[in-house]
């Protein structure tokens, strides 16, 4: 099973920035291993960072992947920089917005912002929480030499879904 920490593409710009949202419910199983507290924060379930980080990198990936048309497989290769200044909490949600700062044969590199809405699906006020700098390789551009399968493991059916339900079915091959 492979987890999708995005529900929707929201903006498409090829080749450079693509949008995407998250809605953070209580019932997603994670939320309820996860309830972190501080002195100024009783424990109640919230989005691990890491899932944070992962929505992004889905958003990000996506957007690498479409400028080849999806046949390149596009890996996470490294987080260049994360910050996070606050936690998002069920009934909200989470934007991520990437932009492609550079791509090649080899891979790309992309920067992006997270932002937060808590007032559930009403309005356009939404709160930036942080930013995220990725880079992203093209597995079967190593130089390594190793050989991966022929069939694109990256990009699922659940991707190509996505995909389709934001009116980008051209963009699947």
């Amino acid at each position: 099973m492979r987890w999708m920490w995005i529900d929707r593409i929201i903006e498409f710009e090829p080749e450079k920035r693509m949008v995407a949202v998250k809605s953070i419910s209580l019932s997603e199983d994670h939320l309820h291993d996860h309830f972190p507290a501080t002195d100024s924060l009783d424990a109640q379930p919230l989005m691990p960072a890491t899932l944070i980080i992962e929505g992004m990198a889905q958003t990000a990936g996506i957007l690498v992947g479409s400028v080849n048309g999806f046949t390149e497989k596009v890996i996470l290769a490294k987080i260049t920089g994360a910050r996070l200044e606050a936690d998002v909490f069920p009934g909200q949600t989470i934007r991520f917005d990437a932009s492609i700062e550079r791509i090649d044969a080899g891979g790309a590199s992309t920067t992006g912002t997270i932002e937060r809405r808590t007032n559930g699906f009403e309005g356009e006020d939404w709160e930036q929480i942080g930013s995220i700098d990725l880079m992203f390789s093209h597995i079967d551009q190593n130089m390594a030499g190793v050989e991966f399968p022929e069939h694109n493991f990256v990009f699922s059916d659940n991707f190509k879904m996505i995909l389709q339900s934001a009116g980008l079915e051209h963009l699947v091959r």
